[in-house]
């Protein structure tokens, strides 16, 4: 049998030398100090101002509301939420940055219903809902604490009862200085939302409205307010600033020529289908344009899409946006005031498989982003210290 040799012994590591050669020059340098792994000490204090994130997301202040993990609960498990967050009372909305609440109100329609349906539906769906935008380079939940407080308890017969329901409602949620997403619900919640806004802040604010109509119809029926005329009683009462209302994704076949008349005689800035479609950045420099002329508030009809992206609503019509196009417009959002907002016209009885509340899940949370990345930039980011590379990428200017 073959004896193995004995490994030599270790040498000890030996000092660098004091000076080393340039290999180009060949002449004798200085050796250069070893690198350090250490941040510098501007990043150190950075670091170590930064509140620590709890097990299930800090928030904003260190309050835990953020959704759960699915490694804590599977995604199939747990009572549905919006986004899986945690959900409060409504006497309880002033602990967050943001609430979501659901108006299952769907009175106001005038052709298929089931709106009313929409909030439990987008609970449903926010079983997929994630918390990092890789758009806009942010963990919403790192920036903001947001929470499901639950629906509107509504009249689902009694129209003017159910708006000044949701319209008491926002009012209180305006006055603790929390932002509001509300959940539809047809087109008719976003009046009853923005008379609660003007309530608690006694003023008109600008308005997004993306949609396929511009509902700025008259009366129909002996009815004043329905789903088709939100935008005129809106403009009548003095609840929005007409030469700051953006209409985004319009398209036909209309009832009449005039269709739009009363949108283009206010002073409305209308981008059609056709225009986001054949230039998507023009659309998205109206929007920033709007971001700059004060507080808006954004409502989104999911009639705005194409049928194919967005089959589950009440008035559907071809021709319609992807759902890639309006996050891009939603995301041109960061930097705005935004005073609240909602999403609407989700009908599930006509969706079998959930395509269009799973549309609305992703409008709250690129609504969300945008809002979180306007609470970030307005604090020196750790991107602008030393040589970080900037977080994420942005289409608009």
């Amino acid at each position: 049998m073959k004896k193995k040799r004995a490994a030599p012994p270790r040498r000890p590591p030996e000092a660098a030398p004091a000076t080393q050669r340039n290999p180009r020059t060949r002449a004798a340098e200085p050796a250069a100090a070893p690198r350090s792994t250490d941040p510098p000490p501007a990043r150190r204090a950075e670091r170590a101002e930064r509140p620590a994130p709890s097990a299930r997301g800090r928030g904003t202040g260190g309050r835990e509301f953020a959704p759960w993990r699915s490694e804590e609960l599977p995604r199939f498990a747990g009572v549905p939420t919006f986004l899986r967050l945690p959900e409060i009372p409504p006497e309880g909305s002033s602990a967050v940055d943001v609430v979501l609440v659901g108006a299952p109100f769907d009175g106001g329609t005038s052709f298929r219903p089931g709106a009313r349906l929409g909030p439990r539906a987008v609970r449903e769906a926010s079983a997929l809902a994630r918390r990092f935008s890789p758009a806009l380079g942010i963990d919403i939940f790192d920036e903001l604490a947001v929470a499901d407080a639950g629906d509107v308890r509504v009249n689902p017969h009694q129209l003017d009862e159910a708006l000044e329901a949701i319209a008491v409602r926002a009012e209180a949620i305006a006055r603790s200085g929390v932002i509001g997403g509300w959940v539809g619900g047809d087109q008719t919640i976003t009046l009853g939302v923005l008379r609660g806004l003007q309530r608690a802040k006694l003023r008109s604010v600008g308005l997004l409205h993306i949609d396929a109509h511009d509902n700025a119809a008259g009366p129909a029926w002996g009815s004043r307010i329905h789903h088709g005329s939100v935008i005129r009683v809106a403009v009548e009462e003095g609840l929005v600033r007409p030469e700051h209302t953006l209409q985004v994704g319009l398209r036909g076949p209309w009832s009449s020529g005039d269709e739009l008349d009363f949108s283009l005689k206010q002073g409305f800035e209308v981008v059609d289908v056709d225009e986001v479609r054949w230039d998507l950045h023009a659309a998205i420099r109206a929007v920033r344009k709007l971001v700059r002329t004060g507080p808006i508030y954004v409502s989104v009809d999911v009639t705005a899409l194409d049928p194919a992206f967005a089959p589950g609503v009440s008035l559907p019509l071809p021709g319609g946006m992807t759902t890639w196009e309006l996050q891009q417009l939603l995301r041109a959002l960061v930097g705005a005031d935004i005073v609240g907002f909602d999403v609407v016209e989700i009908a599930p009885p006509y969706d079998p498989i959930g395509l269009t509340a799973l549309v609305g899940v992703t409008a709250i949370q690129e609504v969300l982003a945008a809002i979180a990345d306007t609470r970030r930039s307005a604090r020196p980011a750790p991107s602008t210290q030393g040589d970080a590379p900037r977080r994420g990428r942005r289409l608009s200017p």
